[in-house]
């Protein structure tokens, strides 16, 4: 016998539905034959590809009535081996299917694990960005405030040194306190930050830290300070400093 039957015989022994004295034969014959070992292999790992890249779909009712009405008609005519081999066909085709829908379960579940996160951080920027606007919104309702009291000053800080395209406004109850408004102000770099002060007869005082966004504006809240005369901006070690130690980047007059 030559070994060109077991090359036939080999994907049909991997999909299970040799029998007979065909399957006899080929057991007989595969311990000792690398070449078949090897064929029965590559049939099993391409049927496995095949079931796990395919979506699983349902037959035409057509096609299922059609194949149901050949298995009948070649039950009258052929051997209980293509009876055999037929039913080992349909087990192969569930287990197929069997496994083709578990992959795309799981793969449905992981989508639905990455879906559901990505929308609790879309949420959580919205409610962070929400909670940024209702901030903006508290500080500009205070400015207007401050504006109908006609103890209110609005001074203007001019920019300094290279930050002379900058500027800021504040505007200043000695009772309430001020907000500050900056513009143009290059963002602080790595390690540093602007401080603000406030000068009156003595030596200056810090009055809180802030930053600047991409486009250089920002707003900081002055808690109240009778007798300030003079407001500066300067840039400072991150954290802060008791005393001016860097360059004055904005000052009033």
């Amino acid at each position: 016998m030559t070994h060109e039957p077991f090359e036939t015989l080999a994907p049909v022994y991997a999909l299970g539905a040799l029998d007979g004295d065909d399957l006899a034969i080929f057991e007989a014959h595969l311990p000792t034959c690398s070449a078949c070992q090897a064929s029965v292999r590559d049939a099993q790992e391409t049927l496995a590809r095949v079931t796990l890249s395919m979506p699983p779909q349902a037959p035409p009712a057509a096609a299922r009535a059609a194949l149901v009405g050949r298995v009948a008609e070649r039950s009258r005519v052929r051997s209980p081996g293509w009876l055999r081999w037929a039913a080992a066909t349909a087990v192969a085709a569930a287990a197929a299917a069997m496994f083709v829908g578990t992959w795309v379960a799981v793969r449905y579940e992981a989508r639905l694990g990455q879906m559901a996160r990505e929308t609790a951080a879309v949420r959580e920027g919205l409610a962070r960005n929400e909670a940024a606007l209702q901030e903006q919104v508290a500080f500009y309702r205070g400015a207007v405030e401050m504006l109908r009291d006609p103890a209110t000053r609005v001074v203007d800080l001019r920019g300094q040194g290279p930050a002379s395209a900058a500027s800021g406004r504040m505007l200043w109850n000695d009772a309430s306190g001020g907000q500050l408004f900056v513009a143009g102000l290059t963002p602080a770099p790595a390690g540093k930050t602007y401080e603000l002060w406030t000068i009156a007869d003595a030596a200056p005082k810090p009055a809180g830290l802030f930053a600047v966004d991409a486009q250089g504006r920002a707003v900081h809240r002055v808690a109240a300070e009778r007798g300030v005369k003079v407001f500066a901006v300067s840039l400072e070690p991150e954290g802060g400093v008791p005393a001016p130690t860097g360059p004055i980047v904005l000052a009033s007059k």
